[in-house]
């Protein structure tokens, strides 16, 4: 089924359970039900209410009674009049009613069965035979259009698919997801936390948590200077002016964390930075550059800090202060795809070593809502066509994502599979022209004229808290060994006889750059064995007198039934074989 078709069937599925909704609770006020990724949700008022998870079931059943009757979906046009006196009682429809009748949109509500809704349209044909496989999964909390200064809504979240197998094979992929929750297993392999004090959304991490994250870092680091990338260090905060000259001011004000330097001082309003792109702008900006110097490869991992409402935190997928590993390229038009395809290079490579299966999609503007974006549509129309020739040269299968650039300039998205099937935005490429124009960047060429330059913004791993917890869940926590926190655990037989030896071994493989731990727990050996396990240790050596008389270690290695034999050198050169290829 093509991608319009299944949001159709799950738009019609949303219909279903706005009506089921209606008639065990008559007093609710239904607003919008859309198709989402991987399923839809409709949102309710209802009102002194109160509803649980435990109530899907029974309006799963409801659902399945309605649709019976529910043959097919008829298309009414109706008056803004009518569509008030139908939803008089809603102030939700209502609103929605006024600002569709302002825009001049001709006003539509579609019936099935005995249940009508204010819709645009896009359902299945045979309601009664296409919807039979569709499961509701979980509430949540929504104000209502996004807005924390509005009613808080109860949103149901369910999902529909066309076949029985499918939706088993979607319900089974949630299970799995379950267990891999990345604040589950962060608490219990002791990576992060979260503080009432401090607050949502900012997350403290253990040193555990903190190596992970620095070898991500390291590793992006590496892949970038291979390229001819150099560090640079800005502040976390600025003026406001930066941003009006931006032009992020005007676009992001609401979303921004301001501060004052001084009580009472009104223009001296500062504000913590949510992306590092104005400031690096200023870096290039500083000195005078020639075509000699072109092009200039900036790159910083830093702090971006971004005021999302409270209800839309979520561990670490969706927080306060996010650290970024970006870069910023200031280049001549004649180098504008090497730079592209290099940091795609970068792209391929960091996502290989994890395995993803990436896709691309081109996150191009909305025509229609040219208001929406800087700069004139000539620019774009060559920005936009650069990004396209170049997915093309280098066969990419892609997407056209229209209404997705940013407000400067067009992006390649790519879009990471997990390992059970899962989809997650990860990095970007995108392509400006807009902001050296607006701060007047530029080089001298080789006829002593200034020349504006192109900027390119690039991002690979993203957030750093979010790319980890799409790591920890696309690998259930069983970090590779260059990664792992604890690469190799020492369990002493005896605490007694040979925690001293444990602790001499620990040093000598600690001495090659490995991260060792000795159990010192006066515990049995299977107890240890069991807690190194549940902590997805790599390596462990149990250490007895056998193993510390020079004889050789013996091994246990996660994911492997089997123990294995070998001696210390041998035992040493495979596990830091295995770090230099950083190997899965």
């Amino acid at each position: 089924m093509s991608e319009h078709n299944i949001d159709n069937l799950r738009h019609s599925c949303a219909h279903l359970l706005a009506a089921a909704v209606l008639e065990l609770y008559p007093q609710a006020k239904r607003t919008i039900g859309p198709p989402i990724e991987d399923g839809f949700y409709y949102d309710f008022d209802f009102l002194d209410e109160k509803i649980s998870e435990e109530d899907l079931k029974k309006i799963e059943k409801k659902m399945q009674e309605i649709l019976k009757s529910w043959k097919s979906f008829e298309r009414h046009e109706i008056s803004k009049e009518e569509a008030l006196k139908m939803f008089e009682n809603n102030e939700y429809k209502k609103e929605l009613i006024e600002e569709f009748s302002g825009e001049g949109q001709m006003l539509t509500a579609y019936q099935s069965g005995d249940f009508t809704d204010l819709c645009r349209g896009g359902h299945c044909e045979e309601p009664h035979k296409q919807l039979q496989n569709f499961k509701l999964l979980k509430l949540a909390g929504a104000y209502w259009r996004g807005d924390e200064k509005n009613r808080m809504l109860t949103r149901i979240y369910g999902t529909c698919f066309e076949t029985k197998d499918q939706l088993k094979e979607y319900l089974n992929m949630l299970e799995e997801a379950k267990k891999r929750d990345h604040r589950v297993l962060g608490k219990q392999l002791g990576l992060f936390t979260f503080s009432d004090l401090v607050g949502p959304g900012l997350p403290l991490w253990f040193p555990k948590g903190t190596i992970i994250r620095d070898q991500i870092d390291s590793f992006v680091w590496s892949l970038r200077k291979e390229k001819g990338y150099e560090k640079v260090t800005i502040p976390h905060i600025t003026k406001k002016e930066l941003y009006e000259t931006s032009g992020h001011w005007d676009k992001y004000s609401a979303d921004l964390f301001k501060v004052s330097a001084k009580e009472g001082e009104e223009d001296a309003e500062y504000a913590l930075k949510p992306m590092n792109c104005p400031h690096h702008t200023q870096i290039f900006g500083g000195m005078i550059r020639s075509y000699r110097d072109m092009p200039q490869r900036f790159a910083e991992t830093t702090m971006v800090y971004r005021a999302e409402q409270s209800g839309e935190l979520s561990g670490l997928t969706r927080v306060l202060s996010i650290t970024q590993d970006d870069a910023h390229v200031f280049c001549r038009e004649s180098q504008l795809r090497q730079e592209i395809e290099a940091i795609w290079d970068i792209i391929d490579k960091f996502y290989g070593t994890f395995a993803f299966q990436l896709s691309v999609h081109l996150s191009f503007r909305d025509p229609k809502t040219p208001e929406k974006y800087l700069g004139d549509t000539n620019v774009w129309d060559r920005s936009e066509a650069v990004i396209e020739d170049i997915a093309k040269e280098r066969g990419a299968k892609y997407e056209l994502d229209l209404g997705e650039a940013a407000f400067y300039g067009p992006k390649l998205d790519f879009i990471a599979r997990d390992s059970i099937g899962r989809k997650h935005q990860v990095a970007t490429i995108q392509l400006d022209r807009n902001q050296p124009a607006r701060f007047g960047l530029h080089c001298i060429n080789e006829h002593g004229e200034e020349e504006q330059v192109v900027m390119i913004h690039a991002a690979i791993a993203g957030s750093l808290e979010r790319f980890s917890a799409v790591l920890i869940e696309h690998l259930a926590g069983n970090f590779p060994l260059w990664l792992a926190p604890v690469q190799i655990e020492i369990l002493p037989v005896s605490t007694e006889k040979h925690l001293e030896g444990a602790k001499k071994l620990a040093d000598e493989l600690s001495s090659h750059g490995l991260r060792v731990h000795v159990d010192q727990a006066d515990e049995t050996v299977g107890k240890k064995i069991r807690n190194s396990s549940k902590m997805k240790i790599p390596y462990v050596l149990v250490v007895g007198d056998k193993e510390l008389s020079g004889n050789e270690l013996t091994v246990r290695i996660r994911g492997q039934e089997n123990q294995e034999d070998m001696s210390k050198d041998a035992f040493i050169n495979r596990v830091l074989e295995e770090v230099k290829e950083k190997k899965a």
